[in-house]
């Protein structure tokens, strides 16, 4: 990939990365792009850097439209490593004119960086910068997902370059939206959601709020992260209202891990349950589904049920693992249960139940706990679950 044309001389020069898998936990297995974004004005402006690893890569992009030294101002949008990375050696190449970043920003490169002399300036909310034939707004956007982050909208290309918000983590040699599978692009946009912004849900209400105040006129929205809308971004930021206001199906999400199978035949019998119900229920055995991926599915899910033998006094270490990881990400408004086998002790239910508390997701079962291998009647009790949440899925 060269540099590209996204708008009248605003170009995306960033790098794509092939090959991650991992990214705080959260499987990446198409890769990502850190997307960089040149401004070729009276002042060219960078908005934000790559990865440590890809400096040259956008060093290269750059070199196709211009000499880097030329480069006036470089915009931080966001201090986390993916996208500043190589900003120490890019400012010892550029030499900038200015830096402009958020308030939070300043101090995130601070401690990141420990700069002595770079030219930072601080812009808030409502502060604007000209370029000459175009200018920049900058809006703050804290937490969403750190508290440096920020929006540079740009009025005269109705462009927003909105950071880490309405990205995805999906490596294309395509730049836009409309040059790829919609359905493939929004469960890619929702798992980015899921596992980065669930728990900044209430800011990205606020932020929504804002940015209808506004009346910001945007045609296109390029992210930090994945594809560029332009044939409707109105679609990301309508799937994000959704997404934050919590809105769910009549979904059910099995989650569970087994050791001799009779965790996963109880699993099998609460789906019939629920298929009975009507419900519409995604089975996931911890043994092959990444947590990412799983969290993905309770995402738009009204239920979820969590699955696990009991191991020397507590749970299977995946089931813990998931829940350590789901906790954090304080999914809403869901209703939920727990089962399991055990042999002698059992109490794998009692702490999957002490994390649904703490999630504040509502138990509407104390749950089951099977002795060794679930007999006809315990298959129907499981059964009886499955009805129960499937009744309570489906209650406005």
């Amino acid at each position: 990939m060269g540099a590209f044309q996204i708008k009248e001389n605003v170009h995306w020069v960033g790098a794509i990365d092939w090959n991650i898998r991992d990214f705080h936990g959260y499987s990446t297995y198409k890769g990502t792009t850190y997307n960089s974004f040149l401004v070729m004005d009276e002042k060219i402006t960078l908005f934000d850097t790559v990865k440590k690893p890809f400096k040259n890569e956008l060093l290269h992009h750059i070199n196709q439209l211009t000499d880097p030294t030329k480069i006036d101002y470089l915009v931080v949008n966001h201090v986390e490593m993916d996208h500043s990375g190589c900003l120490p050696e890019m400012i010892d190449i550029i030499k900038p004119e200015k830096i402009f970043c958020s308030p939070m920003g300043e101090k995130a490169i601070q401690a990141h960086f420990h700069p002595k002399d770079w030219p930072l300036e601080v812009v808030k909310s409502g502060d604007t910068l000209s370029l000459g034939q175009k200018t920049v707004h900058f809006l703050e956007t804290k937490m969403l997902h750190w508290p440096d982050s920020m929006f540079s909208y740009i009025p005269e290309d109705k462009l927003l370059i909105s950071s880490d918000a309405f990205g995805q983590h999906w490596s294309t040699s395509e730049r836009f939206d409309d040059e790829v599978s919609e359905a493939e692009l929004m469960d890619h946009a929702a798992k980015y959601y899921a596992n980065i912004l669930m728990i900044f849900s209430p800011n990205v209400q606020k932020l929504l709020q804002k940015v209808a105040e506004m009346n910001l006129d945007i045609d296109m929205i390029a992210p930090d992260h994945g594809l560029i809308w332009r044939k409707n971004p109105g679609k990301i930021i309508d799937a994000y209202a959704d997404w934050s206001h919590y809105k769910s199906k009549e979904k059910v999400v099995i989650v569970y891990d087994t050791m001799w199978q009779s965790t996963a035949k109880m699993a099998k019998a609460i789906s019939e349950g629920l298929l009975r119900e009507g419900v519409s229920v995604k089975m996931m055995d911890l043994k092959v589904n990444h947590r990412s991926d799983i969290v993905t599915e309770i995402l738009d899910a009204k239920g979820v049920l969590f699955g696990s033998p009991t191991l020397n006094n507590g749970m299977l270490p995946t089931m813990a693992d998931l829940l350590t990881y789901l906790k954090g990400l304080r999914p809403k408004q869901k209703v939920g249960a727990a089962f399991g086998s055990f042999g002698w002790s059992g109490e794998a239910v009692k702490h999957m139940n002490g994390y649904m508390e703490d999630m504040g997701i509502n138990i509407i079962d104390p749950g089951i706990k099977v002795k060794y291998v679930p007999t006809h009647e315990n298959y129907q009790t499981c059964f009886d679950l499955g009805i129960k949440v499937g009744q309570a899925v489906k209650e406005k």
